[in-house]
């Protein structure tokens, strides 16, 4: 286990902050290497919880990320991590882009809309007016023909892009960076919704609710048929096998990272 990692409910998640996960993708986009980073929150985490394949995908990864406050309320919780803030998905893209602006890096986008991504564009050229985006795709919305992924990669490299931003969503973005991560030299960094509150489809919830794991709440009033059951079930049974981990009555022993093909693929 990387120094950094700590088992969370059998997820291994980095202790770090915005400025050590910045400067990992960067030096990776600058050295042209593999490696998969996601921000997980507590969605991601449970997902990993009941389902082995994906808990093995993700400690596989190069880097995890503590998205949600309950998350890093954990790694302080277990581990003492002094952590002081999240690291938070939307805002750790908004770090690494101004870096590869700064550098030079070409920028690739994958998931969500078109439309979305146009205006995810326009937002970002209007922040970082030296950003280079080298291409964009938006999500197909099913499953990979045989293939699929290497014809993928293969326009994205052909870009000339240096790192990948995913936005579609937690676990397909990402079941679709452990797949793509052996077929790219450059960072697949998995972003959930930051698309589209970059973008302006999603306001920004206050930063009062951020700092207070209140983010679900705004989120849950924007998409209540889709997030209800998440957050009414999820959340709880989070706290509960956090409280069994911390108790040392329940084994949550991380499984051995994934070695073996993704399977079924969502573009």
């Amino acid at each position: 286990m990387r120094r950094s990692k700590r088992n969370v409910l059998g997820v291994l998640v980095d202790a770090c902050d915005y400025a050590a996960a910045t400067d990992q993708i960067i030096a990776a986009a600058t050295e042209r290497r593999h490696f998969a980073v996601t921000a997980i929150a507590v969605h991601g985490i449970m997902e990993g919880v009941g389902d082995d394949g994906f808990r093995r995908q993700l400690n596989s990864f190069d880097l995890v990320t503590p998205d949600g406050q309950p998350v890093r309320w954990a790694l302080n919780l277990l581990y003492r991590a002094h952590l002081k803030d999240r690291v938070y998905g939307p805002d750790l893209a908004l770090w690494v882009l101004a870096d590869a602006a700064q550098r030079g890096l070409p920028v690739y986008l994958y998931g969500s809309t078109r439309g979305t991504l146009n205006r995810l564009i326009a937002s970002l050229r209007r922040r970082y007016p030296t950003l280079e985006i080298a291409g964009s795709e938006p999500s197909k919305f099913r499953g990979a023909q045989p293939g699929e992924a290497e014809e993928i990669a293969e326009r994205i490299t052909a870009s000339g892009a240096r790192l990948v931003l995913v936005g579609l969503g937690c676990p397909r973005q990402e079941r679709f960076a452990y797949a793509m991560r052996p077929l790219l030299h450059m960072p697949l960094l998995a972003v959930g919704a930051a698309f589209a509150y970059h973008a302006g489809d999603i306001p920004t919830p206050p930063q009062w609710m951020q700092r207070h794991a209140l983010e679900w709440v705004w989120r849950l009033g924007y998409e209540p048929k889709r997030l209800w059951r998440r957050y009414a079930v999820t959340n709880p049974a989070f706290l509960a096998l956090l409280g069994a981990q911390k108790a040392r009555v329940w084994q949550a022993a991380p499984p051995p990272p994934a070695a073996e093909p993704p399977g079924a693929l969502s573009v």
